[in-house]
């Protein structure tokens, strides 16, 4: 695998890091989420980003995908881990992009869009009363062979988090 393909499967490990981080932990309610203003909802953002991801795929296999929506978040979490794990292993495989196509376009187009829609979960979060916790991703424990919903916690969490919400103890304190 050439070094462009390594650094788009590591984005591609980020983006599925970063994807569970804003969504580990969320109360049942958040799946459907209504922020106001046709806003997505995060079920709707996840089978958004798994349709981005699609496209992607077809950038090395042809055709055309379009994600329908499914019953659940957890489901369309399952089938967005899928969608790394199978543009991935187009990467590893060395299987060739179509014509006119780069690693280069596929970073700043469908990849960067779906990491995108991954600080937008994240948002909703925090409208939701549920913030995420900030954490230094710089020491994040991201691996390119781990690109499904089960991804590591947080290596440094931030221990001063001035807007947490009640009940929320820094990283290392016991809680009350």
């Amino acid at each position: 695998m050439n070094d462009k393909r390594l650094l788009l499967r590591h984005f591609l490990a980020a983006l599925a890091y970063r994807t569970q981080k804003a969504l580990r932990g969320a109360p049942a309610d958040f799946d459907f989420f209504e922020a106001g203003n046709a806003v997505r909802t995060p079920a709707d953002l996840v089978r958004h980003m798994t349709s981005v991801l699609g496209y992607a795929r077809t950038c090395f296999i042809g055709g055309r995908y379009r994600a329908q929506a499914l019953p659940s978040l957890q489901e369309e979490i399952v089938r967005f881990h899928a969608m790394i794990e199978d543009l991935a292993q187009h990467l590893t495989e060395g299987t060739p992009l179509r014509e006119g196509m780069t690693e280069e376009q596929l970073l700043q187009g469908p990849f960067a869009d779906a990491m995108t829609h991954a600080g937008q979960l994240a948002l909703l979060r925090r409208l939701a009363g549920i913030p995420v916790a900030p954490e230094n991703f710089i020491v994040a424990k991201i691996d390119a062979s781990r690109l499904g919903p089960d991804q590591a916690d947080p290596a440094s969490p931030d221990a001063e988090w001035p807007e947490a919400p009640d009940g929320w103890t820094p990283p290392g304190e016991a809680k009350a």
